[in-house]
């Protein structure tokens, strides 16, 4: 079973590039979990065709320790097991500590055995890793390859960077590697090639770019991912190239995260910073 996060800047499209790579893989005849690691519970939405799901949190503070894994998951799209891990009640607690209760429940409950057949865990986790909690599924080797989800925006770019200082800190000690970079667009000027440069100077590369496409609301608004919603559409063709991507990737590595003066230079070869 191969254990992906996405990761990226809050706002940048985590949870939209996900479930609709995930819905690619399981076009692929692939078995995939994901793993909500978001307070806000809405990482498993288009897969569950809009229903709310109770999260393991909720769970827990609900019905005590008594929990069974069925209620703590559910089936979406194409038979993917979905999982919200919560957060704590608002302005109570750390919501970092929602990913580890989540995870290791799961764990103890069976979800990530053999006899599941999952080819895929996927975990989508709340923007940049300055929290352990948010960190953990790179700290705990819960997950091995990360991808980043950035943009050609200075703040997003600048997460991505701080994300990758992350990961090099844990892959001293640990499996977890960078898998590579996919571009959400923000159609920014110049915004390919110049993702395509930060990646390179983080030692990685650039697995997708994903442009702007209003079938991407389209198919939000209709609670579904863009390749349930509509497969003919030409977004649906990117998120299936994606998909193939992440699933033949072999090129894995420690990045090499950069000094903020160089991370504003590149933005300055490129216009971006007058």
């Amino acid at each position: 079973m191969r254990k992906v996060a996405i990761y990226g800047k809050g706002g940048i499209g985590k949870s939209t590039t996900t479930q609709n790579t995930v819905a690619g893989l399981i076009e692929m005849g692939r078995k995939v979990m994901v793993v909500g690691c978001d307070p806000k519970a809405d990482s498993t939405r288009l897969l569950l065709g809009g229903l709310a799901q109770k999260s393991v949190l909720d769970t827990l503070r609900e019905e005590g320790e008594d929990v069974e894994l069925e209620d703590i998951r559910k089936r979406g799209y194409g038979g993917t097991w979905c999982v919200e891990s919560g957060g704590p009640e608002p302005g109570v607690g750390c919501a970092g500590r929602g990913i580890i209760t989540s995870i290791n429940m799961l764990e103890s409950l069976g979800a990530y055995d053999e006899k599941e057949g999952l080819d895929y865990a996927f975990y989508d986790v709340l923007g940049d890793v300055v929290c352990g909690g948010f960190a953990m599924p790179i700290r705990d080797g819960k997950a091995e390859e990360i991808y980043i989800v950035v943009s050609g925006e200075m703040m997003a770019m600048y997460a991505a960077n701080n994300i990758s200082k992350g990961i090099m800190k844990f892959a001293q000690s640990g499996s977890v590697r960078l898998g590579g970079l996919i571009c959400n667009s923000r159609a920014v000027d110049n915004e390919q090639e110049m993702i395509e440069k930060f990646a390179a100077k983080l030692g990685t590369r650039m697995i997708q770019f994903v442009p702007r496409n209003n079938d991407v609301q389209r198919a939000e608004i209709n609670r579904k991912t863009v390749l349930e919603w509509n497969p003919e559409v030409p977004q649906a063709d990117i998120y299936r190239q994606l998909a193939k991507a992440i699933d033949e990737n072999d090129q894995f590595v420690i990045p090499k995260p950069m000094e903020i003066e160089v991370l504003e230079k590149l933005l300055m070869d490129y216009g971006l910073m007058a």
